[in-house]
């Protein structure tokens, strides 16, 4: 199963600081994979990791460019922003990206990668985001609601066998 921890995310905009947080637990060699509906935050939270992990330029969805490189300010990892989205096939439509080499050094982060780039390492840590609507049929459409969200992060492998929630926990408690 792997090492899991759901944590509320009050708002929307609150997901940054999830990101931030986050970033603290992050280190070269790390591949995540962010799922979620449009809208649910993912790039957002993304854009909070890049602050934890002091990287150079403005983290923006590449779902055109399919993926961003953003070098380290400092002594720490690059982030690689990948967006699988238009991406139909497996890991052979991504060996264009080498995400393979960039791994090792890098933190590399893929959304919509589930089903798609899980054999790039034994370990990753898959983060789903979804959305705590308060009614069951309440409409998904306006994705840009600030409304809560309900994040579950499963670290799998050794890499996440013993990692401690704990910072994570405290701050989105």
């Amino acid at each position: 199963m792997g090492n899991v921890i759901t944590v509320t995310v009050p708002a929307a905009t609150a997901m940054q600081d999830l990101g931030r947080t986050l970033a603290a637990l992050l280190r070269p060699g790390d591949l995540v994979l962010l799922s979620g509906e449009l809208g649910a935050g993912k790039t957002t939270l993304t854009r909070g990791l890049g602050e934890g992990l002091g990287v150079r330029g403005a983290v923006t969805s590449p779902t055109f460019v399919i993926a961003r490189v953003h070098p380290p300010l400092g002594g720490g990892p690059a982030l690689v922003h990948v967006d699988a989205y238009r991406l139909g096939g497996g890991l052979d439509q991504m060996e264009d990206l080498d995400l393979d080499v960039s791994l090792p050094d890098s933190v590399v982060v893929v959304e919509w990668g589930e089903g798609k780039v899980e054999e790039l390492s034994d370990s990753r840590l898959e983060v789903r985001i979804e959305r705590a609507l308060g009614g069951g049929d309440a409409p998904v459409a306006d994705a840009g609601a600030d409304d809560g969200r309900r994040v579950t992060l499963t670290g799998l492998g050794s890499r996440w066998s013993g990692v401690d929630w704990g910072p994570l926990v405290a701050a989105h408690a």
